[in-house]
């Protein structure tokens, strides 16, 4: 059976998303700064980026995530797997090429039952935004964190722990590794329920 993974990057300030998230600053203001990483880095920072997907049968993301992330993802959809996305506005799918976007209204156990059916034996990966995996931890259905911490302060925006994300979420450093652009910071969850 596959793990049930949060993966997001955030600043050393803990922020995942810049002020004024938008159409047009769909990771608010110059929020994209914080996956820079992945895209413009080096060869090891792309092979964090490509981990994202090995091992990954389904995707997780909440609704703010899709909805500004659907156009600049492309006709494929970028996943090119299922994915199901946490929301309380129902919605028909949205196929993309491979990817499947699935609305899920009945909560993030739901969603995690259907990505999990859908991963088969594979990985079900939470992409975030941070109130999607804070609900995730919340509710104790997380085995491993995955933070990509980018050198930079940006003092205002979303922040990844700014609500409860359960009774001190105990976990072990399993992974460490420095790349120009990032710390990349792995972590077993301790005190999942699954």
């Amino acid at each position: 059976m596959g793990r049930v993974i949060a993966e997001i990057s955030m600043s050393a300030d803990g922020i995942v998303a810049g002020p004024d998230t938008s159409t047009e600053h769909r990771l608010g203001k110059d929020g994209d700064l914080l996956h820079e990483w992945m895209f413009e880095g080096t060869d090891a920072e792309a092979g964090f980026a490509a981990k994202l997907f090995e091992g990954t049968g389904a995707f997780v993301v909440g609704r703010s995530m899709f909805d500004m992330g659907v156009d600049p993802w492309g006709d494929d959809g970028t996943f090119k797997k299922p994915v199901f996305v946490v929301t309380n506005r129902p919605h028909e799918p949205v196929v993309k090429g491979p990817t499947t976007f699935t609305f899920v209204t009945d909560g993030v156990e739901s969603a995690l039952r259907q990505a999990k059916a859908a991963a088969g034996a594979e990985n079900v990966v939470l992409m975030g935004g941070g109130t999607t995996l804070r609900q995730f931890l919340l509710a104790g259905l997380v085995d491993e964190l995955r933070l990509h911490v980018v050198p930079l302060l940006f003092g205002a925006g979303v922040r990844l722990f700014d609500a409860e994300v359960g009774a001190h979420v105990k976990l072990e450093r399993t992974e460490v590794e420095a790349t120009p652009n990032a710390t990349h910071l792995t972590f077993r969850v301790l005190n999942s329920q699954r």
